[in-house]
């Protein structure tokens, strides 16, 4: 190869392996969506929450729709006793970085973001906050999301940091 033609083959292989990054980047968001999409529907569960005074029936609802731009967008209410939690947020394949992101906020106030570790078919998040409840004391909130197979579970924990009294409850989804 001549000297003149050294910067066209360079610039040529420089064409290729971004060509070849773009398509394995595309194919790499690809197969994360095709993993997160099936997941879309409407879950149900039902655990118990535990601490406090004496356990208490739970019962909860998800709802998994497709979002924009890539990602998908989940909604459930959950139930105890009179009270009433529901959450929102969105989980995503950021591709770039290889790895799953998800968002979540309550009207409890809670809001969390979470990378995703997978291993095969199964995802985990996990969620942790320092908030002030109502009565401005301070709380700890944590979540774990479990996408596995057909399955979701969530388990969370709320530790009141005045009282270190702690809630805990998994539940556990299906269609």
């Amino acid at each position: 190869m001549t000297r003149k033609g050294l910067p066209a083959a360079i610039a040529i292989l420089t064409f290729l392996l971004s060509s070849l990054v773009a398509a394995t980047s595309a194919r790499a968001e690809e197969t994360g969506m095709d993993l997160l999409s099936t997941y879309i529907g409407s879950w149900s569960g039902e655990s118990v929450l535990e601490g406090g005074e004496a356990p208490k029936p739970f019962r909860c609802r998800l709802t998994i729709s497709p979002g924009n731009q890539g990602k998908i967008n989940y909604s459930g209410r959950c139930t105890v006793v009179k009270t009433n939690l529901s959450v929102a947020g969105t989980i995503a394949y950021n591709a770039a970085a290889r790895r799953y992101e998800a968002v979540m906020s309550s009207n409890a106030g809670f809001s969390g973001y979470a990378v995703g570790i997978q291993h095969g078919d199964h995802i985990s998040f996990d969620l942790a906050e320092r908030e002030k409840d109502r009565g401005g004391n301070d709380v700890r909130i944590g979540a774990r999301i479990e996408l596995t197979g057909d399955a979701i579970v969530v388990d969370f924990e709320v530790e009141f940091n005045d009282s270190g009294e702690i809630l805990t409850a998994s539940v556990p989804f299906s269609r």
